[in-house]
Formats: C-alpha cells, structure tokens, sequence
C-alpha cells in the first residue's frame, strides 16, 4: 500500500523521495484504493471550490494574476492542494502555461488566460457549473458563447459518410450512376 508523509513541509512518498504538488493532488483525487463514496465527496467539495475561483477570476478578466502556489492559494482563501487541482485544471487555457508537473509551493505561477480558449475547455469537460456562469455573458457575450459553444461540441462530433453503392446516382451531379461515372476506375 502506497502512503505519504509530511516533513518539514514537504510531501514525501513511501520511499521517501519529495514529491511535487501535483503528484500530491494525483495521489489524493485518483486513489483508487479510496473509498467510491469519499472519492465522490471529495470531488463534489473540490468543484465548489473550484467555482468559487473561477467566478473571481471571471469577475476581473483583464487582471494579470500571477505568484506562488501558496499566495494564489491564499489570496483565494483555498488550500495548497486545491489550488495545484485547480492549476491542473486550467493548465490548458493559458497564455503561458505552467510548470505544473515540476511546481512547489513557492514557484511562480500565473492565471492569465485566454478567455475563448478557457470557455471551450469548459464545454469540452462539460463543466456547466463552469461555462454556464453568469460572468461569461459580460465576457464574452451571448452571442459569441452560443458560438463557441457549438464549435467546440461539433469538434468531438466524428461526421461519417454516408456509403456510395455502385448504383446510387453519382454524388458528382452528372445524373450518371456512380459505377459508370466517378466510380469507374475503383
């Protein structure tokens, strides 16, 4: 069984080697050793969390955040853990992305992001509580959000064509069967 201990203030896994935060985070929010119910209380809080974050985030888009680990964590009155989940999270939607898999407590980082690109990877991990903020409509606009949240539904949509069988009419236009037109040299 794998276990972690605090020393000092550093995160040390059972063979005694300092782990990253966000190794932490993965430990603790993909254990599969924990109990359904714990894990799902667990996620539960961390999204009520994570929301909180993003509607002050939201509420000054064009505020450049940047610093430690531990000063975004408390400037936004959260814990040292929830913030990594939180900078995994939003890792994908930034201008300069972060140095998560490698980053402590005391490693610059930043939350300046691109409003779009954050709005799609909402819709993406269909995250509603996310991309149904009321923020988004200041942002963004309704219009331009309808926009983006179709596009980005449609880039997961796999289109298949439909089969051409030798006797359908020719999809070129000619009238012609497809084996005596386009299809001939098939």
């Amino acid at each position: 069984m794998r276990y972690t201990v605090t020393v000092n203030g550093k995160t040390m896994n059972d063979e005694g080697m300092i782990m990253a935060l966000l190794q932490e985070w993965q430990a603790v929010a993909y254990n599969e050793q924990t109990d359904k119910g714990r894990l799902q209380k667990f996620w539960q809080n961390y999204f009520l969390v994570e929301k909180s974050v993003y509607e002050k985030l939201l509420d000054h888009p064009e505020e450049e955040i940047t610093g430690t680990v531990k000063e975004l964590a408390d400037r936004f009155g959260i814990t040292l853990l929830d913030m990594t989940g939180f900078l995994d999270g939003i890792n994908d939607s930034l201008e300069n992305a972060n140095p998560i898999d490698t980053m402590e407590e005391d490693t610059v980082v930043n939350l300046i992001f691109d409003k779009e690109r954050l709005y799609r990877n909402m819709i993406d991990a269909k995250a509603d509580w996310l991309y149904d903020l009321p923020q988004w409509d200041t942002i963004l606009g309704t219009e331009r959000k309808q926009e983006l949240y179709l596009e980005q539904k449609k880039a997961g949509t796999v289109v298949k064509e439909d089969k051409i069988y030798p006797n359908d009419p020719c999809p070129c236009g000619s009238g012609k069967k497809y084996k005596k037109c386009c299809g001939k040299n098939k």
